[in-house]
């Protein structure tokens, strides 16, 4: 009887793929030709003000849409790109030039509790249509508790504030294969950020999840939760960050957390300066030395909320120290010897305002790894100073004839920066001939496979370091927080095409019954992988092997209780 209630559904699922789009009612698809994106979207409610849509299809791809005032949602909210099938192009939105000559700085604000922001498959361009930067732009903002922020496949470009800004508490963010690019403020260093808990950062954060991302030439954090206050879990796998003037990551007070095979390159490129050492880059110690990966003890506040057993106890802080769970595996960095060079001359010349130079892991947090006793739940192993093997564009950017990132720095630490910037090829809009696109591929796009062959396999899992989208590799599939998953979901299969076998990976956020089956397009059951197994929450990867079928469209079946998950594969022989 399972096995026909397994079939029947597989039918169903098939049907419904075979119908492109969601039924009426949930989908609305806007075309760039008309109203402004923030008109379509605000002005979508009934006359007694219910909103008729929350999922907007974005289909243009031969001019861009335009927003003329933010757009501010108290539901849920998604934009979904539809790309071109053959280059993977994506539907861009930018800002339009309001009649005062003034641009709209913020794209997207969730304004509402517990609402859920989707992206997916888009180009968020901070320039507005006469090639103006907005300075303060921010792209995505939350300022709600409890909103869930999913981002994946999104390019993210010349937001000189923040890419995603956010000052609620308890907020959840995963964000997947996704590009940051060029984030650089003409005038302050600290400023162009991936992600802030915005100042005064007062707020705890749920989770933190970002995985196969690159992030390339960014003034400062790559990852900012501001860990003065409570981060419940924080991930930051397989991710490139390239170039950073500043430290790549706020992460001084993380208590669950993995940063597990990515690459910093260039990374901390600005050093820290004598005016801003030792409090600028640091949280509750007076530290001398930086490192990328900088790991402090937890203060009392931060104790009482992570470990709230402990709090009647007078070794509060030792129980707490132990109780921490930080993974820091298989991450390659390194510093270009024209970058350490020029560390070195700029130091030797007794400027005022010499810097010290960041290292890998500072003294502290070396010492923090090293005291199993103390902290046995600190695991770091893997981790190497070696060079990609970038193509040559990349290392190219410290010393490039326009914008180059040495040359910055020099005005930087003068006290000369003004109108100026450091780029890769940044995006030049340019209206006057008709509609306009920005250049794609992104100009990086074939320099970025690095020739390393030994990262190449190089991650715990045996993929490449660093993001895994520039060898072809794409996880559609959101990341899951912490040992138990907030969501029963299944992943892309990996690799799919595949011959004759592919890996599945699935997450269960509480004990049951499992089923995961294959089915072939006329609902027919091929091969059962997981049989009314009861397994407990947790994240569980199976391999598939179709040997036996023939070449064509499968489809894969997760099943536990009233929850179904379905992933398509394609068996090429």
């Amino acid at each position: 009887m399972k096995q026909l209630v397994t079939a029947a559904f597989c039918v169903a699922i098939v049907a419904l793929l075979v119908v492109p789009g969601q039924s009426p009612g949930q989908t609305l698809t806007v075309y760039a030709n008309g109203p402004t994106l923030d008109k379509v979207i605000l002005g979508d409610t009934t006359a007694g003000g219910v909103r008729q849509h929350s999922v907007y299809q974005l289909v243009s791809l031969d001019t861009t849409y335009l927003f003329d005032e933010t757009i501010t949602m108290n539901s849920d909210l998604s934009i979904i790109g539809v790309p071109n099938v053959g280059t993977g192009r994506v539907p861009c939105i930018q800002p339009d030039v309001l009649p005062d000559n003034s641009i709209p700085a913020t794209m997207f604000s969730f304004n509402g509790n517990n609402t859920k922001g989707t992206f997916k498959n888009l180009y968020l361009l901070g320039l507005a249509i006469n090639n103006t930067p907005n300075m303060g732009g921010t792209a995505i903002q939350v300022s709600a508790d409890n909103v869930r922020l999913a981002v994946d496949n999104v390019v993210f470009e010349e937001w000189l504030g923040f890419a995603i800004g956010y000052n609620g508490n308890h907020d959840k963010f995963f964000v997947t294969n996704s590009k940051f690019r060029n984030m650089v403020h003409p005038n302050q260093w600290y400023v162009g950020e991936v992600i802030r808990n915005e100042w005064p950062g007062e707020v705890e954060t749920d989770s933190m999840v970002f995985r196969d991302n690159t992030m390339f030439c960014v003034n400062g954090y790559a990852s900012c939760p501001v860990t003065k206050y409570y981060v419940k879990y924080f991930e930051f796998c397989h991710n490139s960050v390239i170039y950073t003037f500043k430290n790549p990551m706020f992460i001084f007070n993380v208590t669950t957390a993995r940063i597990n095979n990515n690459i910093f390159y260039g990374t901390y490129a600005g050093g820290v300066a004598l005016a801003e050492n030792p409090w600028w880059d640091n949280l509750w110690y007076p530290d001398e030395d930086y490192g990328v990966i900088a790991l402090e003890p937890l203060d009392a506040k931060k104790d009482s909320v992570f470990a709230p057993e402990y709090v009647s106890n007078p070794h509060l802080d030792s129980l707490a120290e132990a109780k921490r769970m930080v993974e820091v595996k298989n991450n390659a960095y390194f510093w270009p010897t024209t970058l350490t060079s020029f560390w070195t001359a700029w130091n030797d010349t007794a400027h005022l305002d010499s810097v010290i130079t960041p290292s890998w892991m500072n003294s502290r947090t070396i010492n923090m790894f090293s005291d199993n006793a103390r902290w046995p739940g600190l695991v770091e192993s893997g981790n190497q100073n070696v060079d990609p093997g970038f193509g040559a564009t990349i290392p190219g950017v410290l010393t490039q004839a326009t914008n180059g990132l040495l040359a910055w720095f020099t005005l930087c630490r003068t006290g000369q920066l003004t109108n100026t910037y450091w780029d890769y090829q940044k995006t030049v809009v340019n209206f006057a001939s008709g509609n306009w696109i920005p250049t794609w591929p992104l100009p990086e796009a074939a320099h970025m496979q690095y020739s390393n062959a030994a990262l190449s396999t190089g991650g715990t899992d045996g993929l490449p370091v660093g993001d895994p989208n520039w060898f072809g590799i794409v996880d559609a599939v959101e990341p899951d927080p912490g040992s138990v998953p907030v969501e029963f979901g299944l992943a892309a299969a990996y690799p799919n095409p595949f011959n004759p076998s592919t890996n599945l990976r699935y997450t269960l956020n509480e004990t049951g019954i499992v089923n995961l089956k294959v089915c072939n397009i006329l609902g027919q059951v091929v091969a059962t992988v997981v049989d009314n197994a009861n397994q407990p929450a947790g994240t569980y990867t199976v391999s598939v092997d179709l040997a036996r079928m023939t070449s064509g469209v499968y489809f894969a079946i997760l099943e536990q209780g009233n929850s179904r998950a379905i992933q398509k594969l394609v068996l090429l022989k």
